[in-house]
């Protein structure tokens, strides 16, 4: 059983940064990786971001290259998302979960709360 929560969510206005945190309760199997989602009312959750737990392989979505960065602590047990130059289109709950490949999205554990994320214009 893992259990991973997320918080570090806020307004910020359109150009600003926030940086998430996903504090993770349990072992992740060093095959695994962990990836940050995220869901706009109404639409479908997806994955925005990854990275493998043994490695340094690190995914992104083309709508977040470049300004954001994914990056692991071990020491933590924690997975940080760090979200530059955001946009309104950026505005979404984000979630962390446990996911079989770095790049694909197959969540493999139960979801939390999330935490939000407002990007006014």
């Amino acid at each position: 059983q893992v259990d991973l929560v997320e918080s570090g969510g806020g307004l910020v206005q359109a150009g600003g940064s926030l940086r998430l945190s996903c504090e993770i309760f349990g072992r992740i199997s060093s095959d695994n990786a962990v990836g940050w989602y995220r869901q706009i009312p109404g639409g479908q959750r997806g994955l925005v971001a990854g990275i493998s737990w043994a490695g340094p392989r690190i995914y992104y979505a083309d709508s977040v290259k470049g300004r954001f960065t994914i990056s692991s602590d071990k020491s933590q047990n924690t997975v940080y998302l760090q979200m530059n130059s955001l946009k309104p289109e950026d505005t979404a709950v984000y979630y962390c979960n446990q996911n079989q490949n770095y790049n694909y999205p197959r969540p493999t554990g139960s979801w939390g709360q999330g935490t939000q994320v407002d990007v006014s214009s």
